[in-house]
């Protein structure tokens, strides 16, 4: 990669995909000079290991990215909002996962597999979209390309480990109270602006994140953005339905594509094969096609379930899944961070 070291701050390093984050640094030997781990007062002091070597947890404050090179933030959108403008001051590039910064106008929105030369375009800050956005677009971007797009109808179908590690311990809690025909009291689930909660095990949530005034939800506007910002194309039409599942990792999506040129079903099928970080699983003949348990520490995206439309000439149906932590998440804000590494040693 590159033979400079580069000082690298991880921001909610004890979370879900801090962790992974961490693990995707060491297993890739990404060029780090020094590393500092960095959460709220309530997690500082935790040890993480780390090449075999035990760093301890601090607690972020504004003088914490003094000397750091790249920032990769992943402890909720207050905390970026916060952060990151202090991480800039100091000279770090920050790589946000969060919802702060995605539909700013000056921040780049980027997944590497389709607008990477957008991360040229930073001035401090490039965003990670969301998880579902991320596995979509990337598996649609060779459409685009080769035959445009004009409507998208996504439904989702979303691990709870999207809502973090208190979802999961609420999943599996759940699960064993209903096989044991206990009570079930739902504590987390759905994540809302309203105190009602709903019973995930055995069970599906048409609902992530809060209400908007239009009647969707903020999960699905944001695929709804997201997906025009990232494509560039505000013409494209989006519509989604995001729903939770009893899935502890990965995310699956039924998509239904309007493309704006007649297509070949083989072509297709082999663009995608072709196409980076995208793995085709699609033989009827042999009951093959993407699964979660498959997808699940995997950093492709994965495809399947390719058909003609029955109603629409240039309607295209697929089933796309991911892993929401990875892909989804830190192996998408890895990559960007390799890239930048990159193009600083291009550049040297």
């Amino acid at each position: 990669m590159s033979n400079q070291k580069f000082n690298v701050a991880v921001v909610g390093a004890t979370g879900a995909v801090g962790e992974q984050i961490l693990g995707l640094l060491e297993k890739r030997d990404f060029p780090i000079g020094k590393l500092k781990l960095l959460s709220s007062a309530r997690s500082a002091g935790t040890i993480i290991n780390f090449k075999g070597l035990d760093v301890i947890v601090e607690e972020a404050t504004p003088d914490s990215f003094e000397g750091i090179d790249i920032a990769l933030f992943s402890a909720g959108g207050d905390v970026s909002k916060e952060f990151a403008p202090h991480a800039i001051r100091h000279g770090a590039v920050c790589i946000d996962n969060t919802n702060a910064y995605r539909m700013d106008p000056t921040t780049p929105l980027v997944v590497p597999e389709v607008n990477a030369e957008k991360i040229n375009d930073h001035v401090g800050i490039i965003a990670n979209p969301n998880c579902s956005t991320i596995q979509m677009v990337a598996a649609l971007k060779p459409l685009q390309d080769a035959y445009g797009i004009d409507r998208i109808i996504v439904s989702t179908y979303q691990a709870v480990s999207g809502a973090g590690s208190k979802a999961i311990d609420e999943l599996l809690r759940q699960s064993k109270a209903v096989l044991d025909n206990d009570h079930v009291e739902p504590q987390i689930l759905p994540v809302g602006s309203l105190p009602v909660k709903h019973q995930i095990a055995f069970n599906a949530i048409p609902q992530i994140d809060k209400f908007q005034d239009n009647g969707y939800t903020l999960e699905e506007m944001k695929m709804v953005n997201e997906t025009k910002k990232i494509m560039g194309d505000e013409t494209i039409n989006v519509t989604a339905t995001c729903v939770r599942i009893p899935v502890v990792y990965g995310h699956s999506e039924s998509v239904y594509v309007e493309l704006k040129q007649d297509y070949d079903l083989a072509e297709v099928k082999n663009l995608l094969e072709n196409s980076p970080g995208i793995t085709v699983i699609d033989d009827p003949s042999t009951q093959s096609y993407p699964l979660a348990t498959d997808a699940a520490g995997k950093p492709d995206v994965f495809v399947g379930r390719l058909r003609r439309d029955l109603g629409h000439q240039r309607g295209l149906n697929l089933w796309i899944v991911s892993d929401n932590l990875l892909k989804g998440a830190a192996w998408n804000a890895v990559q960007i961070a390799e890239i930048i590494v990159s193009k600083h040693s291009e550049r040297s």
